[in-house]
Order: C-alpha cells, then sequence, then structure tokens
C-alpha cells in the first residue's frame, strides 16, 4: 500500500475531501497523481450511481470530440467489495479539464484540495524528511503501533543503504535486487520471499509490512550486516555480491537459532497485519489529509 516504505513506483491511498473518500495512485515515474473519475463525480454531483453518470458525461464528452476523455486511461484500485477493479482514472491536468464539465458548487473547492494534495507530494519528494513524516502517518492511520512504526522507518533506511551499495557494486535494479533479497531472506528465516509470504498467507501485499517487531528485527540486522560486510570486501556486479548476501544473512540467522533456542519457540509467525489491525472500512484519514 505504501510507495516511500515498499520502495515501489507506485502507491494508492484514499483520501478524503467532506468526509467522502477520492481513489488516487501516485506514480514515481511520471511523478503525478491519478484520481478515480468515478469518485470525483460522486464528491461533485452527490449522484447515488456516480458510475452512471460518468458514463453518460464520459459518452457525451466523445461525442464532442473531447481529447481529455480519449488520453484518460483505467487503474485497477480497491473497490467497495474490497477487490481491486479496473477504474478510469484522470490526472490533475485531465481532472481540472473534466472539472468544467460537471456543473457543481464544490468544483472551485475541489480544485484547491487536489492542488494541496499535489503540493505536498512535491514537497516530500524534495525534502526525505517530509517523506518520513508521510510514511510515519501512513501507517500510523493504518492502526501499526508506535513501537512497530520506527522499527519499519528504520528499516526503510537500512534498506536504501544496502541498495546504494548494491548499486555501487554494479548490481542491477529490478531482478538481481529481488534476487539478492531472497538470498538474505532464505538465509535468516530459512525461507525464500516466496515460501515466506505463503506461510503468512499473502499475496501481493508487503512482505516487511507484516513483519512482527522481533521480524523485522532480526531483518534488519541481515541487511544492515550485508551493507557493512559488502562495504569491508568491495564486492564487484551480482555473483560477488551474492556471497556477501548470504554471510550478512547468516548472521541474522545464527542471532535467530540464538533466541528461538533460549524461548522454545520459532521467531517465524504466521502472524500477518490484518490479523491485529483495524478492518479497512474503519480506517479513517488522518485531520490534515480531509478537507481543504
Amino acid at each position: 500500500m505504501i510507495n516511500f516504505a515498499n520502495n515501489m513506483n507506485k502507491k494508492q491511498v484514499i483520501k478524503l475531501f467532506e468526509e467522502q473518500k477520492v481513489r488516487m495512485e501516485w506514480d514515481d515515474e511520471k511523478e503525478k497523481w491519478f484520481f478515480s473519475i468515478v469518485d470525483v463525480c460522486a464528491v461533485l454531483t452527490e449522484s447515488k450511481d456516480p458510475q452512471a453518470y460518468w458514463r453518460k458525461l464520459k459518452q457525451r464528452l466523445k461525442d464532442e470530440g473531447n481529447e481529455t476523455v480519449t488520453n484518460c486511461h483505467a487503474l485497477k484500485m480497491k473497490a467497495a467489495d474490497g477487490k481491486m477493479r479496473l477504474t478510469d482514472v484522470a490526472d490533475m491536468e485531465q481532472m481540472f479539464r473534466l472539472i468544467q464539465s460537471i456543473p457543481s458548487p464544490k468544483a472551485e473547492p475541489f480544485k484547491q484540495w487536489m492542488a494541496k494534495v499535489a503540493s505536498r507530494r512535491i514537497d516530500q519528494m524534495q525534502d526525505p524528511e517530509l517523506n518520513f513524516e508521510q510514511a510515519y502517518a501512513d501507517y500510523r492511520r493504518l492502526g501499526y503501533s508506535d513501537r512497530w512504526i520506527n522499527q519499519r522507518l528504520k528499516s526503510i533506511e537500512v534498506r536504501k543503504g544496502l541498495t546504494d551499495e548494491w548499486d555501487r557494486a554494479g548490481v542491477k535494479e529490478g531482478q538481481q535486487y529481488a534476487s539478492l533479497t531472497d538470498i538474505i531472506t532464505q538465509a535468516w528465516s530459512g525461507k525464500t520471499t516466496r515460501q515466506y509470504k505463503h506461510f503468512k498467507g499473502l499475496k501481493k501485499e508487503s512482505l516487511r509490512d507484516n513483519m512482527t517487531n522481533i521480524e523485522l528485527a532480526l531483518n534488519i540486522l541481515a541487511e544492515a550486516s550485508t551493507t557493512e560486510i559488502s562495504k569491508a570486501q568491495n564486492p564487484k556486479g551480482f555473483k560477488q555480491s551474492a556471497a556477501v548476501a548470504r554471510k550478512g544473512g547468516k548472521i541474522a540467522g545464527d542471532a535467530r537459532k540464538k533466541l528461538e533456542a533460549q524461548t522454545g519457540r520459532s521467531v517465524i509467525s504466521s502472524e500477518k497485519a490484518s490479523d491485529y489491525l483495524p478492518p479497512v472500512d474503519r480506517i479513517q484519514e488522518l485531520p490534515e489529509d480531509t478537507e481543504d
């Protein structure tokens, strides 16, 4: 769900305008927010069937040769039933143009709200500290404890240090990063990333966002150890970095085994975030993200 935390290039969120939900997705590559058009129609028109309203408006604008509608595309976003479904989206510039076709007294306040949302994201991109603050707010909103959040943010910092080191060593971002991560994960947990996610009953969800405090601590130890060994041994390329990854992961793996010997139980837990966090339909946006 959280781009900064998961090092992904897309982030879907729900923000509130006058207590009405607006689904949005940030694309790092394009540096744009994309807004669910149906949600915006619901906000501006208060229609009982915003889907039908958008279908009629879309057809009318197409008949008029409106290029904005032609250039809009669809993204998978979480629907009311919890499933990911395709929905038409528009970037902020396209959304401004579409709003002109929707008679509503809320049009101008909504435009100001969109501009505020966009400005906040740009500020975060320019100031890493604000990005951390947003990540903290996002996790807090989802119901995570302060202790877990602090550790999760530390894991983000450690991960960034590791990927910087891989970049220096000439490791290619993408599949090679994923393969090295898998090596580290298996070395400390005894499971590949896929096996670990299957054990927790996860599909596309972030493994780290579903780790317990002790799992996160061991993962941090594994990645921090890998970074320090890499700096000391100066590996070149994927093959040498893979050997370093095994060493770093083993340090955390040895710590895990010693802890398990003392406690008499495995620290690799099947527990995931949904087992203890509030349901999605009870989640509310923080006050500063509600309305202008």
